[in-house]
């Protein structure tokens, strides 16, 4: 999925190309959206239920609980909708946050090594985590977490990075 315009956080020169973006899996919402799903639902049935005789006590409890259960959900989709991964010719980017925003890059010919993992819920559900790291760190530098086909987003990353190494040895 390449985007139709770049967005403001993103820096693509003129001779860069994206070759792969994406956002975590829709997993990694995790049980939160689907506690936030049910409480909205349950606040709401609560309310709809008691409110037909007027508002009494239990129906401004049930739609307190559907507003929390629904911010709630909000919460974790914003999170999970304002989370991307962008691989390009020449660079790595990972961008997260709702208010505040955190950009992390890194250019293709820093990178030492990556690494993929997978648990079993991740191999029967096609996430897995892709992990960065660059020269002159023992630690990892960049993690896409829950990264949907990851052997794909994985493979392109090694493509890229034997085109970065094979473009230095012929200069």
């Amino acid at each position: 999925m390449a985007f139709s315009t770049t967005p403001d956080w993103f820096h693509i020169s003129d001779d860069e190309d994206i070759v792969w973006e994406s956002r975590p899996h829709p997993i990694s919402m995790g049980s939160r959206l689907l506690v936030g799903v049910a409480l909205a639902l349950v606040g709401l049935v609560l309310a709809g239920s008691t409110g037909t005789d007027g508002v009494g006590l239990l129906t401004i409890v049930g739609v307190v609980v559907a507003v929390a259960g629904t911010a709630l959900a909000g919460a974790r989709y914003l999170v999970w909708t304002n989370t991307r991964y962008v691989i390009t010719t020449d660079e790595l980017y990972k961008k997260y946050g709702v208010v505040s925003r955190d950009v992390t890059q890194f250019r293709l010919d820093r990178v030492q090594n990556i690494s993929l993992s997978q648990s079993v819920a991740g191999r029967v559900l096609g996430y897995g985590d892709l992990t960065v790291y660059t020269a002159g760190s023992g630690e990892p530098e960049l993690v896409f977490e829950h990264v949907s086909e990851p052997e794909r987003a994985s493979k392109l990353l090694s493509d890229q990075l034997e085109e970065t190494t094979a473009e230095k040895s012929a200069v």
